[in-house]
């Protein structure tokens, strides 16, 4: 580990949306870092970045900027379809990883990413964790252990985008299986949050559809197939008892909702749009449940990581062991639509 007097050399490969948003000037704010170099999809987004946050060196491939001597760390915030290779040759290569959320395009591949991390426990490595319950998971975990709900019989997942279906949209890079794998729309996402507050599932039964089958791609100016499903019911019975129905869809015209409940033999529990409500066998309505400042968390994915690379901190979200079974997850879902069967895990990958 690297002491907090030492400079924290870093590498972007691929500059999105989150990277440019969050990573790149969150990391920046830290004192004792430094972004060294970035890759992007093409030379000149590569030097529109480098402006914008004044980073000294371009790279024209990512196997060069990690293979580079300059760098102590990398950030991935590509499409999944390169987390996989990118975190290989940076755990070979003595690089620490934070890679960008949907940890891979696959739980084979996850798996292997995070059996690299387990042969160089030096290194330290982290997926960007699920945002959306943050300020809330500590307090749901604590009302949980308190009996707020008493033993929980059901969870439902609902999120949904409120668009109408569009025929003629051209392909996005998460309806396309080449770039996004067996991630489909916020499910990893989704099912991450659950696993924090009443842990894993033992086995998956889902239903797809795709109404739009073809899509122009853009970048080649060919239609491509879609295999990723625009509305999606999933069932599954977690460890723990409780039966968990997921929602997803990017399908339902005026109806956009983000909210997950826990249903409980005495109360329940309600996080919708950024807010959790609660109320118990004795109540006649839902009420707004305060959030303990001392209590709420909040996004702090970049200081973590620099704080576990100095040796101060250990990664909490998320880790790689937490990643491969959130794609797990999502591979079964896949599997269970595509042989309509229902799914057990954990996966067997032979």
């Amino acid at each position: 580990m690297q002491g907090n007097s030492e400079i924290i050399r870093i590498g972007i490969v691929g500059a999105g949306t989150n990277t440019r948003s969050k990573h790149i000037p969150l990391l920046q704010d830290i004192e004792g870092v430094k972004i060294v170099s970035v890759v992007n999809r093409s030379r000149e987004s590569s030097e529109r970045v480098s402006r914008q946050f004044g980073i000294p060196r371009i790279y024209d491939s990512w196997e060069e900027l990690i293979k580079a001597k300059d760098t102590d760390a990398i950030v991935i915030g590509t499409w999944p379809y390169l987390h996989y290779p990118a975190t290989m040759m940076a755990l070979t290569a003595g690089k620490h990883v934070m890679c960008e959320a949907r940890m891979a395009m696959n739980a084979y591949d996850a798996s292997r990413m995070r059996d690299a991390a387990r042969h160089h426990p030096e290194l330290v490595t982290q997926v960007v964790p699920s945002p959306l319950t943050l300020r809330v998971d500590n307090t749901i975990k604590r009302l949980i252990s308190e009996g707020y709900t008493g033993k929980i019989l059901a969870v439902e997942v609902r999120d949904t985008n409120g668009k109408f279906v569009d025929y003629n949209a051209p392909i996005h890079w998460r309806q396309d299986y080449e770039l996004s794998g067996y991630n489909v729309m916020s499910l990893g996402i989704w099912y991450e949050t659950i696993m924090r507050w009443i842990g894993e599932a033992t086995d998956v039964t889902a239903k797809g559809k795709i109404f739009v089958k073809t899509r122009l791609d853009e970048r080649t100016g060919a239609k491509k197939a879609i295999r990723i499903p625009e509305h999606l019911i999933v069932l599954a019975d977690m460890a723990c008892g409780t039966q968990a129905t997921f929602v997803l869809s990017s399908v339902t015209g005026q109806v956009q909702v983000s909210e997950a409940m826990l249903f409980g033999e005495e109360g329940t529990l309600r996080f919708s749009d950024g807010v959790l409500y609660g109320a118990r066998r004795e109540d006649k309505s839902f009420s707004k449940i305060q959030i303990p400042t001392e209590e709420a968390g909040r996004w702090r994915v970049e200081e973590e990581f620099i704080a576990a690379i100095r040796g101060t901190e250990t990664i909490t979200l998320t880790t790689f062991e937490a990643g491969v079974k959130y794609m797990a997850f999502t591979e079964a879902v896949t599997r269970s639509m595509t042989e309509n069967r229902t799914i057990t895990l954990p996966l067997n990958y032979a």
